[in-house]
């Protein structure tokens, strides 16, 4: 095994099947990222990004990349661990009740979630993820709320002082986001600095906070700490409460429940 310090020469295809492998694991990842991952520059990542791209395999965004999974008119079997998400979005379900305010995120694992969400439900429902509203639309008793601004291409969020300033002004019984890394140090965090803040400010606007993630997310860092995890009410993964896998988690933040 290598150890941190040791430089690994990958083969192009090798190079290319991990950064599908990290993008369908974190959704989206930065070309610097990649870089150090993969000890080549950021010119060599972007080459094979653009292949990567014309073979259909991704999406290309300002300063990374994206997984296909992620778009609006992306099919379920390209969802990355569909199985999994799926008994996570049917977890999270247990949380609500009819009448509830909900704030959400976006993402393939929350567009799981909506899609279970019964259409008898009653529930109002503020987001500032075009894609998520645009999913929602399918509910009959849900009403809608989108927090608007400008669109950033990397998280698709919506991120500006308008949406601060809707966030200051709003009181939600639960916000469920998805997350891109989750460690019990590093709590939970991405690699862009609108994204951060907005979900920052989605936490404050929240009287509780559900994070989804598949189990493989555990024990990751990105570049930036959106909360620590004793911020954070409940944690949805696709294994058992009792699992090995989540026991250093509840050692180190009792209050955290998880399902």
């Amino acid at each position: 095994m290598s150890n941190d310090n040791e430089v690994i020469n990958y083969t192009k295809e090798e190079r290319k099947n991990l950064i599908i492998k990290e993008i369908n694991l974190h959704t989206r990842v930065s070309f610097e990222t990649l870089s150090a991952k993969l000890f080549v520059s950021e010119d060599t990542v972007r080459r094979d990004i653009n292949e990567l791209e014309s073979e259909s395999l991704l999406i290309k965004v300002k300063g990374g990349a994206m997984t296909k999974a992620y778009h609006h008119a992306s099919s379920n079997n390209q969802t990355y661990a569909g199985e999994s998400k799926q008994i996570i979005a049917q977890k999270t379900l247990g949380l609500l009740h009819d009448g509830m305010v909900l704030l959400i995120g976006g993402g393939t694992t929350i567009r799981e979630f909506i899609r279970l969400i019964p259409d008898d439900l009653n529930l109002t429902i503020f987001t500032v993820t075009v894609l998520s509203a645009v999913e929602l639309l399918d509910k009959p008793n849900v009403k809608i709320i989108m927090i608007g601004g400008s669109i950033s291409s990397y998280s698709q969020m919506c991120v500006s002082g308008d949406v601060y300033n809707q966030l200051a002004n709003i009181r939600v019984d639960l916000l469920i986001l998805g997350t891109n890394a989750l460690d019990i140090e590093g709590g939970f965090s991405d690699s862009d600095w609108e994204t951060v803040q907005v979900k920052k400010a989605m936490i404050q606007a929240s009287e509780k906070t559900a994070i989804l993630t598949i189990s493989e997310k555990l024990d990751t860092v990105l570049k930036m700490k959106i909360a620590n995890l004793s911020e954070v009410n409940y944690v949805v993964t696709e294994v058992d409460p009792n699992d090995e896998k989540l026991q250093s988690y509840k050692k180190a933040v009792p209050s955290l429940v998880f399902l």
